[in-house]
């Protein structure tokens, strides 16, 4: 009975561990649009990095600056130089939490939609932003991604008024993170 008993615990233990998997990605693609009928600016970085805890929900994502890719070399010199001040911040960074997870979606293969709930932080600004997206769950690899918009005053992001017109307002972010857990 008490080597049933233990092996019992033993199980839940292991159970609960797989549950509190934390799963990890350093070549995560967040990229984004900000162009106008006037000009296409699209962007992509490929290196962004992000920690997702299966058992709490807990998301981080960091993505250097200086890693967005421009079609045309002069509008990621003025993207990093004039805009986004890339020397002084470096980085953008959200921390947050999916707000609808249950532990056992990680359980079973398949898409399942997610809000998002959280802190954005670029050019030195943080504001608290709620997203929706999806996780796409294959056995020990998950697939997350959102599409949301990033309004540039916002974050105190000056555009000066020789190009306002060539640059939106609202930038349109999107994440595409594949996941594998961390060990």
């Amino acid at each position: 009975m008490k080597k049933t008993a233990l092996a019992l615990c033993m199980l839940l233990v292991l159970a609960k561990a797989g549950l509190a998997q934390k799963y990890f990605t350093k070549n995560g693609t967040v990229s984004f649009e900000a162009g106008t009928a006037l000009e296409d600016i699209i962007a992509t970085n490929k290196t962004a990095a992000s920690v997702l805890d299966a058992a709490t929900g807990q998301i981080e994502f960091a993505v250097l600056i200086k890693g967005f890719e421009f079609r045309r070399a002069l509008m990621q010199e003025h993207f990093n130089e004039n805009y986004m001040e890339s020397s002084k911040y470096p980085k953008a960074v959200f921390k947050g939490k999916i707000v609808n997870l249950t532990p056992a979606l990680f359980q079973k293969p398949g898409n399942y939609p997610v809000t998002v709930k959280g802190v954005l932080e670029i050019h030195g600004v943080k504001k608290e932003i709620t997203t929706s997206g999806s996780l796409a769950i294959s056995g020990t690899t998950v697939q997350a991604l959102a599409k949301f918009p990033v309004t540039i005053a916002d974050y105190k992001i000056a555009i000066p008024g020789i190009v306002s017109d060539k640059i939106a307002k609202t930038a349109m972010v999107s994440v595409n993170c594949n996941y594998a857990v961390l060990k």
